[in-house]
């Protein structure tokens, strides 16, 4: 038995896979690029193949507000803003940051769909999460007492419904790899909260998909990621049963994190360097927290020769870009690229 089920079609699937012509000549590598930043509401991006699947579940449930959190520039509050205005509901989406209370990025596009956005500062002797959950819980209840049916969404839509967007994902690819006559390429995609990477993991290994998987992660993990990805698997596992057909130990995960620089979302000038050669040779725009790492990422390991020239490689972009535009990654940007600005 497969998962997934036939949705209502508010994404424009299937995103296109291009082979980038640049790149390949550049590499010796078979270069293609998935483009699930493509997917159109609120400017696209990965979150909205797993938000199909929460919207329907909010929906069934009667919701009338969707609350989310993450970092302040989270791509996913953004989507979850997006759903939200495209099926006539509220959205509020809660941080905890020092955060300077510039408006850009994705916090303006956030508000431009109508979406609330608070961002709490950490507080002295309380932990990050602790303080978090208090946050939700109040701004739960005041929603709540105002009349709202309040459906929340986990950070970065990773849970166990979550994966099923990417699940979806893995078979999408197989039929486009078939069409193609791709064989046996190895997907590429960014690590953060799992979700897309659990998803894909899944779809490859369940639908027994001729495909092989590597994540890079874009922040440190606490642990080795695949002591992470095994706990999460276990989640799924537990919870679909027999139709996850397939074990898993950590040696199946391949999530590389040599490339983190350190830090979620910090500027990287070699993570920029990777986004303007993209943005030069292919016209193709990454954003700095995600796919700017993770195609930096990939290029290391062609440059080390971790990827044989006579692989074929599917990156999969995962949107993002709104983040350029905040700062201090604008700042950065401006600087670099100031020399050939004039005015005259």
């Amino acid at each position: 038995m497969t998962l997934g089920y036939s949705k209502d079609g508010f994404l424009k699937l299937p995103t296109p896979l291009e082979r980038l012509e640049g790149i390949s000549r550049d590499t010796g590598v078979d270069f293609w690029i998935k483009r699930d930043d493509l997917t159109d509401p609120g400017m696209g991006g990965n979150k909205l193949r797993k938000l199909e699947y929460f919207i329907h579940d909010a929906l069934d449930k009667k919701s009338t507000l969707l609350l989310t959190t993450g970092a302040p520039q989270t791509n996913h509050g953004r989507l979850t803003a997006a759903v939200a205005a495209k099926y006539g509901m509220k959205c509020a989406i809660v941080s905890i940051a020092d955060h300077s209370g510039e408006i850009s990025g994705n916090i303006l596009l956030d508000r431009m769909m109508g979406a609330e956005v608070f961002i709490k500062r950490p507080e002295p002797g309380i932990s990050d999460g602790s303080l978090l959950s208090e946050t939700l819980a109040k701004i739960t209840r005041d929603y709540e007492n105002q009349g709202e049916k309040v459906y929340f969404v986990p950070m970065g839509g990773s849970s166990e419904l979550g994966i099923l967007g990417y699940y979806d994902c893995a078979k999408e690819l197989a039929l486009q790899i078939k069409n193609k006559s791709i064989n046996v390429p190895k997907i590429f995609c960014a690590v953060g909260s799992m979700g897309t990477y659990m998803g894909l993991f899944c779809g490859i290994k369940n639908e027994n998909i001729q495909m092989d998987l590597t994540g890079i992660a874009i922040a440190p993990f606490p642990s080795e990621p695949a002591v992470w990805a095994r706990r999460y698997f276990k989640k799924i596992k537990g919870f679909y049963g027999n139709r996850i057909n397939i074990s898993a130990s950590e040696k199946d995960f391949d999530i590389n994190h040599d490339w983190t620089y350190g830090a979620y979302n910090n500027p990287v000038s070699e993570v920029r360097e990777a986004i303007y050669y993209m943005a030069r040779r292919e016209a193709i725009i990454l954003d700095p927290c995600y796919t700017g790492k993770t195609f930096n990422g990939i290029l290391k390991m062609i440059d080390s020769g971790l990827i044989d020239k006579n692989q074929t490689v599917i990156f999969i972009h995962t949107g993002g870009n709104p983040g350029i535009n905040s700062l201090p990654h604008r700042a950065e940007m401006e600087s670099d690229l100031k020399a050939g600005f004039k005015i005259f």
